[in-house]
């Protein structure tokens, strides 16, 4: 009896492996014909037949400086971020143990803004716009920091760091609104677009700075990512047979914030990013850690890309940032995911 029961199991394991393969390989799919619309539209139309030519090294001059120059970093940089984003939100969802976290809940987003805010209006005319990516991660981890330490009580809870992740938020959102009434308009109009999120203007090093970075962070992520489901489970139980909670929540948290703070670091403050894609992969798939991430990253590397897509082409001439419309997209689900709490 204890045979069959095995076998059962193993039969069960296997159809879930097999349904989060084939929804994976779908979104991949969903993910290519998203690509492709992106080099696609824009001010300048260009065939997917021309489109494909130019990515083996054909087509004319003009069309390939803008599909090579102008919308592939462009596009590859705002699917780095909303993968970044997914993953964090992803991974602090589970430590949090609750649905609504991400990135705006520990401070990492406010954080963020608050150092590129001071940047740009005390460093910027010093240093140039090449520190700013810099500034806004060094935000990000100091947010992080202070949320952690003020929580440690004899360890750190869940409750706690919601909590005081919420305070640090208000308080340093406050402080970024203070900077930038005494800020010059210039400075204030450039803020107000990295508040929005946006890959605007985006190029080839940034693609490479922020791709160096995330794939230093997936062997990390990797190794971790099997004690996920520890954070699940209740402290006293998980001390009990041997598992070193805060340690591991140390550990994770840190990922997260690296994740997050690079993100935002080279796209600005986009929202919901890190609080929708989570929920849309756990929906897809409902168990498994290491396939959900999977699918957190390609759905949240689609919703950016879908935004920056529709700030291009819906208001042409005007390139709208990418932000406007991932709060677009994003506030109906987020409500939806209130009115679920609720229920």
């Amino acid at each position: 009896m204890a045979e069959s029961s095995v076998l059962r199991w193993r039969g069960f394991s296997r159809r879930i492996e097999q349904q989060a393969g084939r929804r994976l390989a779908i979104a991949l799919l969903f993910s290519a014909v998203v690509v492709l619309l992106n080099l696609c539209l824009g001010k300048v139309a260009v065939s997917p037949w021309n489109v494909m030519r130019i990515l083996f090294g054909e087509g004319s001059a003009s069309l390939s400086f803008i599909v090579e120059q102008l919308r592939l970093p462009r596009l590859l940089l705002g699917a780095l971020i909303g993968g970044a984003l997914a993953i964090s939100g992803l991974i602090l969802q589970a430590v949090v143990r609750n649905p609504l976290a991400s990135p705006d809940l520990l401070g990492l987003t406010s954080g963020a803004s608050a150092a590129a805010v001071l940047y740009l209006s005390s460093f910027a005319t010093l240093w140039g716009m090449g520190g700013l990516s810099m500034a806004a991660m060094l935000g990000a981890g100091a947010a992080a920091l202070a949320v952690y330490g003020l929580a440690w009580k004899q360890g750190t809870s869940p409750l706690r760091l919601v909590l005081i992740g919420v305070g640090v938020s208000a308080m340093l959102a406050a402080a970024t609104t203070f900077m930038l009434v005494f800020s010059p308009l210039s400075t204030t109009l450039s803020a107000y677009v990295w508040l929005t999120g946006s890959v605007y203007g985006a190029g080839w090093p940034a693609v490479r700075a922020l791709a160096t970075l995330l794939a230093c962070l997936v062997p990390v992520l990797m190794l971790l990512s099997r004690h996920v489901v520890v954070q699940q489970l209740d402290e006293g139980l998980a001390r009990g047979v041997g598992v070193r909670v805060q340690w591991l929540r140390a550990a994770l948290l840190a990922v997260s914030v690296a994740l997050a703070g690079a993100a935002i670091a080279w796209g600005g403050a986009m929202a919901f990013v890190g609080l929708i894609a989570p929920h849309i992969a756990r929906q897809l798939i409902p168990v498994g850690f290491a396939a959900q991430a999977w699918m957190a990253a390609l759905v949240g590397a689609n919703l950016v890309m879908l935004a920056d897509l529709a700030g291009r082409t819906l208001f042409l001439p005007l390139d709208l940032p990418a932000g406007i419309f991932v709060a677009v997209f994003g506030t109906p689900y987020f409500l939806y995911l209130l009115i679920r709490q609720r229920q």
